[in-house]
């Protein structure tokens, strides 16, 4: 008679093992990945929380709470989801949300528009748990969510060369430093493009430490009070853009790596942090796009199983940048806008490539994604939804109208 298998044990055994496979996994190459992923994120983002702020006249404590909640729970998603799934799940907030942000705050009380950033929050949480979101994502032919990805992506793509009209000298440097380590030893091409590019910076006088200062970050709890104008006006709309804006692209980043995640999770994942750190501040978690590719693409690992690990490194940093507030504003501040857009372009270049050969692979495809791709990548913005959700939208009637089946 054998004996029962013995159970697996409990406590400090099986975390030291949760820990040892990601610091096994890890490469120098995830961390620069999550490091620029999470530098990225801030830095074209977080500007407009401050605008925000600002234009709702809330105090350096509310703004900074703001930051704080955003950043621990983009964090704890982004690290519970990509160890549970071992899938380089990156999340950030809503970035659409925090521009509709600047032209509704001041004419809503601040109780109030927590209030409506719950009730977006639930309403994005519902539609995760009931699984309604993968079954339209599975209808989406996969040449369309590959050039809805390029289209995503070339945006930032091109900014290195509009950089290189203003700082020449220091994108040019990082540009031919990339295109030379790509040929001799590629897998260190990124990490050494970031140091030169620094270097280049500081040796032009172009980092500006003046105004970086160090603080820690301190919670403000707000009471929810609840509106149905407010709701209707602000909570509606964070919703709608930030499940057409970012949800869908991330999810659509994730497929066209071929990472097959169930979206349902993910969102109500998302849904929640963003119900339980709105009274801190948090106007919305959402699933990241652009920042995603960074950790999803080779230039991440060269083992895709293993890339999971780079999500959880920009985790990682995000925390990070929440313990210290509006010091990690500053630093970022302090580095030329010219570097930051430049090291995105470059990681994401493996992507948009990526992208761009699988949306014309199919040859009934070819045309949907096309459209798909220059709606995407045109900018267009209608109703305050960006263009990755007309892009898609674009993409999917023009595949039904010529492609639709004849009598």
């Amino acid at each position: 008679m054998t004996s029962p298998a013995a159970p697996e044990l409990p406590g400090p055994f099986s975390m030291r093992r949760a820990i040892a496979r990601p610091l096994a996994d890890t490469s120098l190459h995830s961390v620069v990945a999550g490091f620029v992923a999470m530098m990225t994120g801030y830095t074209s983002s977080l500007v407009l929380v401050f605008q925000a702020g600002r234009a709702a006249q809330l105090s350096d404590a509310q703004v900074s709470s703001w930051i704080w909640a955003l950043s621990v729970g983009m964090a704890l998603s982004c690290i519970g989801l990509s160890l549970r799934y071992r899938t380089p799940v990156v999340v950030a907030f809503s970035t659409p949300g925090a521009a509709l942000l600047i032209a509704a705050l001041p004419h809503v009380p601040y109780p109030d528009a927590i209030g409506a950033y719950i009730v977006s929050a639930v309403l994005i949480t519902a539609v995760g748990l009931t699984g309604w979101f993968d079954a339209l994502m599975k209808r989406v032919p996969a040449g369309i969510a590959a050039a809805l990805l390029a289209g995503i992506l070339f945006e930032i793509g091109i900014e290195i060369f509009h950089a290189a009209q203003y700082q020449t000298a220091l994108v040019l440097t990082m540009f031919f430093v990339y295109l030379f380590l790509k040929r001799l030893a590629p897998r260190y091409a990124i990490l050494s493009t970031l140091i030169v590019g620094t270097g280049v910076a500081g040796g032009l006088g172009l980092i500006d430490f003046s105004r970086l200062h160090i603080a820690l970050a301190h919670p403000v709890f707000t009471a929810p009070h609840f509106s149905l104008s407010a709701a209707v006006s602000l909570g509606v709309p964070l919703f709608v853009v930030a499940m057409a804006s970012q949800n869908m692209p991330g999810v659509a980043v994730l497929r066209a790596d071929g990472y097959k995640t169930p979206s349902a999770p993910l969102i109500s994942t998302t849904g929640i942090a963003s119900v339980l750190l709105a009274p801190f501040g948090s106007h919305g978690i959402t699933l990241a796009a652009i920042t995603a590719a960074i950790c999803t693409g080779p230039e991440a690992h060269e083992d895709r199983d293993k890339r999971y690990t780079a999500a959880l490194w920009c985790g990682v940093f995000y925390l990070v940048a929440g313990i210290f507030g509006a010091t990690i504003a500053s630093l970022f501040a302090a580095l030329p806008k010219a570097l930051v857009v430049s090291v995105a372009a470059l990681a994401l270049f493996g992507s948009i490539m990526s992208g761009l050969t699988n949306a014309m692979s199919n040859v009934r495809e070819r045309e949907a994604a096309l459209v798909t791709f220059m709606v995407t990548a045109s900018g267009l913005t209608l109703l305050s939804i960006g263009s990755a959700f007309w892009g898609l939208v674009a993409g999917v009637i023009t595949q039904v109208i010529l492609n639709a089946r004849r009598a």
